[in-house]
């Protein structure tokens, strides 16, 4: 029983570590190409069928992720956009720099635009590997595509929502070229 109580205080420390560290207001710089991943496979996989086993990449679960999941789908009326293992859509801000990988959405910010932390893989599908890298964000590794550092919006609550497109005209849906999402007819 006490080697359980010390796993669940271990976790509950190591989540609130994540979440304050993801508060810090400093801007981070630095890129590096992201670790090795799976060979692109379909640019628009069925997402009730092809969801990835793999561990999330959420940190706050506690647990360290292994691997995280980066694959390029269809979204209604925004063309190819970029989700997580979980089918979440992945935004980029306007005010960030690409090149190179810049963060600037920091403290309040982040309670609302979540910087996709990434463990120590990435693996792809659909999406360019050689244009994922990462910037380094209070001591953890922030995702990056095309240089734009990745976010996922707090209002998306399901899979294949897109609630955060054009938030505040600075906020957007990635493509999988990391260019801004725009509205299809």
């Amino acid at each position: 029983m006490i080697p359980r109580r010390i796993g669940l205080s271990l976790a509950a420390g190591l989540a609130s570590a994540f979440l304050l560290g993801a508060c810090g207001s400093s801007n981070g710089t630095g890129s590096s190409a992201a670790a090795p991943a799976a060979p692109a496979t379909s640019a628009t996989p069925d997402p009730a069928t092809s969801a990835p086993a793999a561990v999330s990449s959420s940190p706050v679960s506690g647990q360290p992720a292994t691997t995280a999941v980066v694959t390029a789908r269809t979204a209604q009326g925004l063309g190819s956009i970029v989700t997580d293992d979980k089918g979440l859509t992945l935004y980029r801000y306007d005010k960030d720099q690409p090149n190179p990988s810049k963060w600037t959405c920091s403290g309040a910010c982040t309670k609302t635009w979540l910087p996709v932390i990434v463990p120590e893989s990435v693996q792809t599908s659909g999406v360019e590997k050689s244009l994922l890298g990462t910037v380094h964000r209070n001591g953890m590794t922030q995702l990056t595509l095309a240089g734009w550092p990745l976010y996922r919006y707090i209002g998306d609550t399901a899979a294949g929502q897109t609630n955060g497109q054009g938030k505040d005209g600075e906020w957007y849906a990635v493509t999988p070229a990391g260019q801004k999402s725009q509205v299809t007819g």
